[in-house]
């Protein structure tokens, strides 16, 4: 269904649109109205110079109504519901904002009004009885628009995709007949159903070369509508507009089309589908299911969904069977309430772009055909999508996702689209089975061939020319000679005639075996050494973290990283506990039993031994296995609690430069260092202080900033020394994540952390991350450096690393899940014919002690029109780059001044591409780019993030913790970190070994007798709905009824039956897909967990005061008309 289509004419911008509840009218045909509060965003859609106001004939101005005035939502209690502020009398509907004087219809006649409303919501029709209690009004005051909070349980979406509204309820309680879907029992919507195609609905076809999605958000800053002195007389017909009228309609000239015609034009969101067993109407020009019918003035009676307000009711309509989708039943709460107190959305939540739709698009049109990369500028299919890449000369998406694969040509023209030009590497990616790992070159003593100018390495765009004798660099444009050895005469078209049996000359990935010139102190580097440093203290004996960490390094050290078909490891071990001193183990093969050395000097550190510290596993296994074994022992009746942190790092760095190689440092941490050593540190945990101008004003400049240098000195001599260090925290109360943090972050490592560690909880959670991260394959003592072709270059770097100077990204060590994020800026103008290249070169390690280079190539295509940019962006690696840029941002800046430039870049983006490449439309339509229709979604995701927005129960560890793993979280992970799937696990047929289909995260889809998984990446919740059937609950908990099931579960039991065996398999599956273990936790309906569960549901207004979508789309719309303006 395309949303741009001509349309009844609209009622101009500003002037009185019907049916908002909770409206306060500021000024309505020159009278004063009641002053509305003010809005947190000011004026969504301001008066039209040169339109009138004029009050529609025949009505008077009713006082406003009298209540309690509107709290904010933040402040409101979970589970309250809204109503529409209107005293006894009000109706939430108006008059035709036509300045015609309008003529009454005779008799019972309703009347359609040939001016159609620009966005129509569903109409409310207020009994008049007692007006319902005032004490309870949710408001949330968005750009002058009044909604009830998210956090009452959301309605129902209103209509069928973009079709009509829900039908109302009238005076009697009962819903009238509403055209196809028949009448529903009172607190029941028409269902909905998004997955399934419709018969006689066929989605218009691609008319326009630049698609966007566009629907027009209902204009706020507009008058109330005026109240009624009392009910209209039986039989009088009221004069509104259309109760059918679509949410998008665009303000088209009018065009009457016959019934049943569908328009084309730019295409728009995807049509609305229904269920099958619904006739099969087409669809009309309004955007309604149903049988066709244009304005007609002079029907004689009623069609089936016409408001007849004011009259009397006809009998009562039979109910036909229900037809219920769970998606469209809201929580039992909301059906508790009348019908007429029921809140509404202003804009149908379906008529908006859905992730899962894009997503789900994608999947059908892309997965099944692999991704070739041999043409330049390609946009590669979603990274939610399952395909398969065929290397053909640029490197594949996982390893580099750009932001835009067209370029703009000039500075001027990036600065005007403000689209931030950048590419998210993921250097040692991980490939699946099916794709091939990138071919090994050795070009022998001479070394990989370089550019003599720019030290570009050789790949499949470099130039040859005079018969092979020669090449031009396609980065610098510099002409240097082939070495003799390297020669090849050229075929016809000027390619070698070798070029397929070199993957330097035909792929985008491959490595070169690295000669000793680019090895420290010209000297091949031994294999490197992995050291556990074990905190012994009070807290670890007492949890018993020592114990089961000793037990499972006896079995975990068999599978330490190895190189190719290698049969053993050949990375060496080392051990180390600590406190307050520190304790060094040699574990010789030559020993009979493990000697441990103590080092009580923390602030001058050494290590006491240098032969017998590090060893290989199989030589010193039993004398590994029993200081394993002894450890738990020796430190079991321990009452040290103060820990010292800095030293121990300090120590194994010491270790590996001894031993002159590079490696990893496992730290297990439990408290805040406050032993006398250096990097000791205070507690400077002020929960009150969050989000407030002291945040910033701190003894300690900031929460996200380190305490003390020492670390960041520290860290810069792990880098130099190619020692990593990946740190796992355990603490039962504040640690300094911020600052403990620093070294694991600079040196490229990663920081795990479990609060409040109880073995029995989260035992397998540890376990499972721990044997994850000593099995990755790792680079060690890497140096990348990204090369662009002449015209732009690499200017800012987000990730885990560090650099001494403003090209090379140095990491001691780099694991596949890590990515470095790159942005570029224009030094130069581009060129449409040659593009843009980016070459990143990784220079490392390997786990056998194999100097590598490991090389991706990418070819941009570069453009002059804004309209190529748009076409051609990637919205989830636009998101991944700003939260980076947000989340770096916090450490110099306000979080209130971080979150406005978000908002801003944003607006710029989509306001650029409506004034630049949409076709000509109303003001009150939005309208945004095919490819970027979810960034409002998935920006407001990030802006309610922990980070940006968090709640009260958030602890400054968290945030610095949460702040710190995005950093280097590639595409598919912020994706799923800011925009969780939500999957309903009842719906899909219990034999299906598929995925079941998710559904948007909001409160709205949940339905009480379902049961739904939710993932982030990081958690995964079961959330059980109260009217689950008995036989689900058995099948799956073992127990007999729903409030037998333990909230807060961890573990579903293991049962003998399909249903059982699918979730656990599913669940499995969801934690395979994943770089960390995520934790299952069981909420109940309406149990105290379900508010951290509701924290996830991303499209609903969060308790920390985050918009829902619909509420920051209508926002996003304002920023972009007051640019426009």
């Amino acid at each position: 269904m395309n949303v741009n289509q001509s349309a009844p004419p609209v009622p101009p911008i500003g002037q009185p649109q019907p049916i908002y509840p909770g409206y306060h009218q500021s000024s309505y045909g020159g009278q004063p109205g009641s002053t509305a509060p003010p809005t947190p965003y000011g004026a969504y859609n301001g008066p039209v110079p040169g339109y009138q106001q004029t009050p529609p004939l025949g009505m008077s101005r009713a006082p406003p109504s009298s209540g309690a005035p509107p709290t904010s939502t933040a402040q409101a209690s979970c589970g309250q519901a809204g109503y529409g502020q209107f005293g006894q009398g009000d109706i939430q509907n108006g008059p035709s904002s036509s300045t015609v004087p309008m003529q009454r219809l005779p008799g019972s006649q309703p009347f359609r009004s040939p001016l159609a409303s620009a966005v129509s919501q569903p109409a409310v029709l207020q009994s008049y009885g007692p007006p319902p209690p005032t004490s309870t009004q949710v408001t949330a005051q968005l750009a002058g628009m009044q909604i009830s909070g998210a956090m009452a349980p959301a309605p129902p979406p209103s209509g069928l995709g973009y079709g009509p509204p829900t039908s109302l309820a009238s005076a009697s309680g009962s819903f009238p007949n509403s055209g196809p879907y028949g009448s529903y029992p009172q607190g029941h919507a028409p269902p909905i159903s998004q997955a399934q195609g419709h018969p006689g609905v066929q989605p218009p076809q691609q008319s326009a070369p630049l698609r966007a999605s566009s629907f027009t958000p209902p204009a706020s800053g507009v008058p109330r509508m005026p109240s009624m002195t009392g009910p209209l007389p039986p039989g009088q017909g009221f004069g509104g507009p259309p109760m059918s009228q679509p949410n998008h309609v665009s303000s088209a000239p009018p065009q009457v089309l016959p019934p049943g015609t569908q328009m084309t034009g730019p295409q728009g969101p995807p049509p609305p589908m229904h269920s099958p067993q619904q006739p099969g109407y087409q669809l009309q020009q309004n955007g309604s299911f149903g049988p066709g019918r244009g304005p007609q003035p002079n029907y004689g009676s009623p069609y089936p969904g016409a408001p007849t307000f004011g009259s009397q009711p006809g009998p009562p309509q039979p109910l036909p069977p229900k037809r219920l989708d769970p998606d469209a039943i809201p929580s039992p709460q909301l059906n508790e309430l009348p019908p007429q107190q029921k809140t509404r959305h202003r804009i149908d939540p379906d008529a908006i772009p859905s992730p899962i739709q894009v997503i789900e698009d994608d999947r059908n049109n892309r997965g099944s055909e692999p991704f070739v990369t041999g043409v330049r500028g390609q946009v590669p299919p979603l990274v939610t999508t399952n395909f398969l890449v065929k290397d053909q000369g640029n490197a594949s998406p996982r390893y580099i996702r750009c932001t835009s694969y067209n370029i703009p040509c000039t500075s001027d023209m990036a600065k005007q689209a403000q689209v931030p030009l950048a590419a998210v590497i993921k250097p040692l990616a991980k490939l699946p089975p099916e794709e091939a790992s990138p071919y090994v070159v050795d070009h022998g003593e001479s070394g990989p061939l370089r550019c003599n100018r720019c030290k570009a390495y050789m790949c499949p765009f470099m130039q040859f020319i005079e018969g092979g004798r020669r090449f031009q660099c396609c980065f610098c444009s510099c002409i240097n000679d082939v070495p003799p050895q390297y020669f090849q005469h050229l075929d016809h078209t000027g390619r070698r005639v070798d070029a397929y049996d070199r993957p330097e000359l035909s792929l985008g990935s491959y490595e070169f075996l690295a000669t000793v010139d680019y090895c420290k102190n010209n000297k091949f580097p031994s294999p490197p050494a992995f050291i556990f440093m074990i905190d012994v203290s009070y807290n670890a004996i007492r949890t018993g973290l020592v114990r089961l960490l000793c037990e499972e390094l006896k079995s975990l050290l068999d599978y330490l990283p190895r190189e190719g078909g290698a049969e053993e490891s050949a990375i060496h071990v080392g051990f180390v506990t600590y406190n307050k001193v520190l304790h060094f183990y040699n574990v010789k093969s030559s020993l009979a039993q493990p000697q441990m050395m103590v080092v009580s000097d923390v602030a001058d550190m050494f290590v006491p031994l240098l032969d017998g510290f590090l060893v290989n596993v199989n030589e010193s296994r039993a004398v590994i296995t029993s200081l394993l074994d002894q450890i738990p022992e020796i430190f079991a009746d321990t009452r040290e609690t103060e820990t010292v942190f800095a030293p121990v790092i300090q120590a194994g760095m010491e270790a590996l430069k001894a031993a002159e190689c590079s490696g990893k440092l496992f730290l297990f941490h439990t408290s805040l260092p406050i032993a006398e050593a250096p990097g000791k540190l205070k507690n400077r945990d002020d929960r009150k202080l969050i989000n407030t101008d002291k945040e910033k004003v701190w003894d300690w400049k900031t929460l996200f900033q380190p305490q003390t240098g020492v670390y960041q000195t520290l860290a810069k001599e792990c880098v130099a020394q190619g020692c990593c260090v990946d740190l796992f925290l355990f603490p039962n109360q504040y640690v300094d994540v911020a600052t403990l943090s620093v070294v694991p972050q600079l040196t490229g490592g990663s920081v795990y952390k479990y609060a409040c560690f109880q073995v029995e909880n989260d035992q397998e959670r540890f376990l499972s991350d721990l044997r994850r991260d000593v099995q990755k394959v790792v680079g060690f003592d890497a140096v990348m450096r990204v090369r662009t072709s002449t015209g732009i270059r690499a200017t800012d770097f987000f990730g885990c690393f560090y650099m001494s100077n403003t090209t090379d990204v140095e990491l001691a060590g780099l694991d596949g899940d890590k990515t470095v994020t790159v942005e570029f800026k224009h030094d130069d103008r581009l060129n449409e014919e040659s593009g843009a290249l980016l070459q990143c070169a990784l220079l490392y390690t390997s786990c056998a002690g194999q100097r590598r280079l490991r090389i991706h190539n990418l070819a941009l295509n570069c453009c002059t029109q804004l309209a190529d940019l748009y076409r051609n962006c990637e919205t989830d690696t636009l998101i991944n780059y700003m939260a980076k840029f947000a989340y770096r941002g916090v450490l110099n800046s306000p979080v209130k001044t971080v979150r406005d430039t978000l908002i801003t870049q944003c607006a710029q983006i989509l306001a650029c591409y409506r004034k630049n490449c949409a076709s000509p439309s109303s003001a009150g339509q939005l309208i945004l780019p095919e490819c970027m229709k979810l960034l409002p979604v998935y920006l407001n995701c990030v802006l309610k993030s922990d980070v940006l927005q968090p709640g009260a129960e958030i602890t400054t560890d968290d945030r610095a913790y949460i702040r710190q793993l995005v950093t280097s979280m590639d595409v598919a992970e912020t994706n799923i970190f800011f925009y969780p799937r939500l999957l309903p696990l009842t719906k899909s047929p219990i034999e299906s070994t598929t995925e079941p289909p998710a559904v948007r995260a909001s409160e709205e889809r949940l339905s009480s007798g379902d049961i739904y998984l939710l993932e982030n990446g990081l958690n995964l919740f079961l959330w059980v709905g109260a009217s689950v059937q008995q036989g689900v609950v058995q099948s799956l908990f073992n127990v007999a009824s729903f409030s037998q099931i333990t909230s807060g579960l961890s573990v579903l039991p293991v049962l003998d039956n399909p249903l059982s065996k699918k979730v656990r398999g599913l669940i499995d599956s969801l934690r395979a897909q994943r770089s960390r273990y995520m934790k299952l936790i069981v909420v109940k309906q309406e149990d105290k967990l379900e508010m951290l569960f509701k924290n996830f549901l991303v499209e609903d207004k969060s308790l920390s005061g985050g918009e829902s979508y619909v509420d920051f789309l209508c926002h996003m719309h304002k920023e972009i008309r007051q640019l426009l303006s």
